[in-house]
């Protein structure tokens, strides 16, 4: 009899062991979800990868002055003032071609660009350079520069360039008229109502405001 009961006994208590252990499979399992499920939230809440912009956006440019350019002063005063700033860029007066009482000067051709090496690039910012291998040896730009009076005290000063630039193929080289960017007109503008005005166009400015 009491071996009987043993044997109930061991049966039961196996069967209690057993369940048991049925019973920690799925708990475990859900811990493991569960921590799946923690570790996927901490990782959603992380802060985003950072991005550097190098200072996008901080650099303003500035569009060109409107050529040709109102201004307000005497037409002789602008004349003397047009001679400063030719001066003071190192540009010549062509004296047989300028016509100073009415208005009208223009320069000696500047040249700005030698050597292969740096014309391409120096060109390439005054003038509009055809799709071709040329290869360019210098470069040189004449201004022409026009007031134009409007009343008594308001002039308008435009400024034109011609730009050129001289190729080379080993047997003969030449200077070929390129179309202008604007921008050695835009440059002597500049200079010019600086001069004029006191104010500096160019001036640093904050642009985080």
């Amino acid at each position: 009899m009491k071996r009987l009961f043993f044997i109930i006994s061991a049966i039961v208590l196996s069967g209690n062991f057993a369940f048991a252990q049925k019973g920690i499979d799925p708990q475990t399992k859900k811990i493991q979800e569960e921590g799946v499920k923690i570790t996927g939230t901490q990782r959603s809440n992380e802060p985003p990868s950072r991005s550097f912009d190098f200072g996008k956006d901080k650099t303003k440019v500035r569009e060109p002055l409107a050529n040709p350019y109102r201004m307000a002063s005497r037409r002789d005063v602008l004349v003397e003032n047009v001679l400063e700033v030719l001066k003071e860029r190192k540009l010549l007066v062509n004296e047989a071609a300028s016509r100073k009482g009415d208005g009208i000067i223009v320069t000696e051709p500047l040249v700005f660009a030698k050597g292969a090496v740096i014309s391409r690039n120096e060109l390439n910012r005054y003038a509009v350079l055809p799709n071709s291998d040329t290869s360019w040896t210098r470069g040189r730009y004449t201004l022409t520069i026009e007031i134009q009076s409007i009343d008594g005290i308001q002039n308008n000063v435009s400024v034109t360039a011609k730009v050129e630039g001289r190729s080379e193929n080993g047997l003969q080289s030449e200077w070929t008229t390129l179309s202008s960017t604007g921008a050695a007109e835009d440059e002597f503008l500049v200079k010019l109502v600086e001069m004029v005005t006191g104010t500096l166009i160019d001036a640093p400015q904050d642009t985080d405001q």
